[in-house]
């Protein structure tokens, strides 16, 4: 069932992207799933907007992604993806967690994975997908907690603070959070949707 799936097999992901925008491109592609964890980074085919770059530190200088005053090792986003679809396979069809994903992170990745013609590896690769904001609305909606970004959440619920922005960082400290909130199966089965409903 969809629940004993669940708790056995989720990754959290996260993108850093050239905007926020339906037209952006990926930057960063990270996933973690208990020790495993999965990061690429990619130079992106379209100008990383200004605003962007001021909060995720990304550049790019002669076809060079750099993160502040780092060179970054880069791959084509074919190879990420081609890459990402064998991590989730090695982790057998799990759910793929991340926050605000059903707004923003799912339709860009749909669009970039329809652009290679992987929609359908993906599809197979995994068993769906939990929006971990919509559930911290259901779960904190009682409390005095006003604010569901993930920093803030990280805060108010772990008391602590991480470098957001970059996906890594974000992905794991997701990971901790879900840990630290030990939601139900039933609670988390509510915010699932399928890659069809993106």
């Amino acid at each position: 069932s969809a629940s004993c799936n669940l708790h056995r097999s989720l990754v959290f992901f996260d993108l850093e992207t050239t905007g926020l925008g339906p037209r952006c491109d990926i930057v960063q592609l990270s996933a973690v799933s208990g020790d495993h964890t999965f990061n690429v980074y990619m130079v992106p085919r379209r100008p990383i907007l200004r605003g962007a770059s001021v909060v995720t530190g990304f550049t790019v200088r002669r076809r060079q992604l750099w993160l502040h005053s780092q060179a970054l090792p880069t791959i084509t986003h074919w190879e990420a993806l081609i890459s990402f679809v064998a991590f989730l396979r090695m982790l057998n069809r799990p759910f793929l967690a991340g926050h605000n994903i059903r707004r923003f992170d799912c339709p860009v990745l749909l669009k970039v994975l329809d652009e290679f013609h992987l929609r359908e590896d993906f599809q197979q690769a995994t068993s769906g997908f939990v929006d971990t904001l919509l559930l911290a609305r259901e779960l904190f909606r009682h409390s005095s907690i006003r604010s569901y970004r993930q920093e803030h959440l990280v805060r108010a619920c772990l008391g602590t603070s991480y470098q957001a922005h970059n996906a890594l960082e974000d992905v794991k400290a997701l990971q901790r959070l879900f840990r630290a909130w030990a939601p139900r199966s039933e609670q988390v089965v509510r915010h699932t949707f399928t890659l069809s409903q993106v």
